[in-house]
C-alpha cells in the first residue's frame, strides 16, 4: 500500500509544486518562499522514488524465481 501511494506520489508532488509556484508568482513575485516547499517536496518526491524503485526489484526478482523454477 506504501508503495503505491509512493508511486501516486511520484506525479502528484511536481504537480502541487507547480502550483504552489504560481502561487508565489501571483501574491508576491519578490519574495521567493516556494523554494522551502520545494525542498520538503523534493526530499519527499526522492524517498518515494527510492521505495517504488526498491519495489520494482523486488518484484522482479520474485518474478525472475518463480521463471527459474519453472523451467527446471
Amino acid at each position: 500500500m506504501k508503495t503505491l501511494r509512493a508511486l501516486k506520489f511520484l506525479f502528484v508532488g511536481p504537480i502541487i509544486l507547480v502550483v504552489l509556484a504560481v502561487i508565489n508568482l501571483m501574491t508576491s513575485p519578490g519574495d521567493w518562499w516556494v523554494q522551502w516547499a520545494a525542498l520538503g517536496i523534493g526530499i519527499a518526491w526522492v524517498i518515494s522514488l527510492i521505495r517504488v524503485i526498491f519495489a520494482a526489484i523486488v518484484a522482479g526478482g520474485v518474478v525472475a524465481l518463480i521463471a527459474a523454477l519453472r523451467s527446471r
